[in-house]
């Protein structure tokens, strides 16, 4: 028989003419049920996607706070009206059988005792970015993920973007840009959002703003480095947003922009720029090889009525992208959330369901995209570059980063 395409390979647009109405992948009998853990933001982005992908049914969501809950179901009742159940206790709802899968889309600093908590159902799990907000508890996930019975899949999902999608297929083929030598990434942006009493505005919740931020852009770019960092070297801080926002007697203590430089054992060299206090959405990633320069990019906004417009440009002779290509996915994939990353984050997690191996985030890569943004927060505080190595001797880690090989 032969095997169906897949829509988690070749380009942009294969992936899309690979979708089918149903997983092909799958055996017949009913489709697998999700339980939502937390019910903010992302969380009625994965209910959202969920629907709108079709593969799996939501059995439930559950969350604390009651206005949380009521957005949510009010969310809901706009996609659809099949039933959905409020859980009042994570304990019963993840041990609940009419539940197959869980997907935790609580704050950050939730995310370690969330999932312990979720671990004895053994059901395959979805944990959204970042892991934990210490190196500790990343460890520690990633040793309760090795011994799981079943699937714990990373909420990195910006690797599905129309635009790093294309770009790290230009970089795999070798006839392209050759051998990588340097991998520039930036992001230009507003600043943060509002979220359930205003965690996000603080370092001990969320672990830092290059931690909560951009643990996605450090996983792309150690992606492409396809090395482990070995010094990193940070100068940040706060010069904009929410120098005086105070949240139940606590002022806000995140920043706001930093410029990161990250040497890996191998030889590339990477950097990260990142800027919270634009008008609009700015992204860009450049890897420069021997044979040329690759620039993958994108314009987006929060503003509604603005879509997303994304670029390829691969300045490689007779590359058929040398002068700039247009690369997407169709509207009502991309307004679905985060530009149709978060789609496919749901098609590599059914997949997974389904006993099909996907190049999802697994949790030791989510762990050196922490390891990276750890190091680089850990800069800003000091003012010095730190070494890698004695960063995760002193956070309990070394065993992590002697051992493994980063991919």
């Amino acid at each position: 028989m032969t095997k169906p395409p897949s829509p988690l390979e070749g380009s942009a647009a294969e992936r899309i003419a690979a979708l089918t109405s149903d997983n092909p992948y799958r055996s017949s009998g009913r489709k697998p049920r999700l339980l939502i853990v937390g019910a903010g933001m992302m969380g009625r982005e994965h209910l959202r996607v969920s629907q709108l992908l079709g593969w799996a049914d939501v059995q439930g969501i559950v969350d604390p706070d009651g206005g949380s809950l009521e957005w949510a179901c009010s969310d809901w009742r706009l996609l659809t009206n099949a039933p959905l159940t409020i859980y009042r206790d994570l304990n019963e709802a993840c041990l609940d059988e009419a539940v197959d899968a869980i997907v935790i889309a609580t704050p950050n600093h939730t995310h370690r005792d969330v999932l312990h908590a979720v671990a004895p159902s053994h059901k395959p799990v979805l944990l959204e970015k970042p892991m934990a907000t210490t190196l500790a508890d990343a460890m520690d996930i990633v040793n309760l993920a090795r011994d799981y019975p079943a699937v714990i899949q990373l909420g990195m999902q910006y690797r599905f973007k129309a635009q790093y999608v294309e770009a790290l297929q230009a970089v795999a083929a070798q006839s392209a840009l050759g051998e990588v030598k340097t991998v520039a990434m930036s992001e230009y942006r507003p600043p943060f959002l509002d979220k359930v009493d205003q965690w996000n505005k603080f370092n001990r919740n969320s672990g830092g703003t290059l931690v909560e931020k951009c643990c996605h852009y450090f996983d792309l770019i150690n992606v492409v480095a396809q090395s482990r960092p070995r010094r990193v070297y940070a100068s940040g801080g706060r010069a904009v947003n929410f120098l005086d926002f105070e949240w139940q007697g606590e002022m806000s203590d995140i920043d706001d922009h930093a410029m990161v430089i990250i040497d890996y054992d191998n030889g590339v060299r990477a950097s990260f720029t990142l800027n919270m206090f634009c008008q609009e959405l700015y992204e860009e990633l450049v890897v420069v090889g021997e044979h040329g320069r690759l620039v993958a990019s994108e314009r987006a906004s929060f503003h509604p009525d603005t879509p997303s417009a994304a670029q390829l440009l691969v300045e490689v002779p007779e590359h058929p992208a040398y002068g700039g290509v247009p690369v997407g996915y169709p509207d009502w994939i991309e307004a679905s959330g985060h530009y149709g990353a978060t789609f496919f984050e749901h098609i590599a997690f059914n997949l997974q369901l389904a006993g099909q191996p996907v190049d999802a985030a697994t949790p030791e890569q989510a762990l050196w995209s922490l390891i990276v943004a750890s190091a680089a927060q850990h800069s800003i505080r000091i003012g010095r570059e730190v070494d890698v190595s004695a960063l995760c001797e002193e956070n309990g880690i070394a065993g992590f980063f002697h051992e493994s090989i980063n991919r």
